[in-house]
């Protein structure tokens, strides 16, 4: 098991772990409420890739992950992973106006 410390490599071997193998590849997302920590795995029986984590921050990062790993599974892992990102699904959703005072 290999727990890689930069969130940026770990994306990006995880998804160059799933593109060669996405029949028997995995991903596990744990957490532990008692520590307050967040452990990503993605393996293929081969290779065990981790990511632990503790900050709330991170959970963007991680939301992201999950979104291309649903694209790389609904369309298969020749997909260009470009036209995925966050910030394009949250500009698609409406703003919500709150009920405050009108200034």
């Amino acid at each position: 098991m290999v727990y890689i410390t930069e969130w940026d490599k770990f994306a990006e071997r995880s998804i160059e772990l799933f593109r060669a193998d996405p029949e028997s590849t995995r991903y596990v997302m744990k957490y532990r409420h008692c520590d307050g920590k967040l452990v990503l795995k993605v393996t293929d029986n081969r290779e065990c890739l981790k990511y632990k984590t503790d900050q709330a921050q991170e959970a963007r990062k991680m939301e992201k992950l999950n979104n291309i790993f649903f694209t790389l599974m609904a369309r298969g892992p020749d997909v260009d992973l470009s036209e995925v990102t966050g910030k394009d699904q949250m500009e698609a959703q409406p703003t919500k106006k709150g009920r405050g005072r009108k200034q």
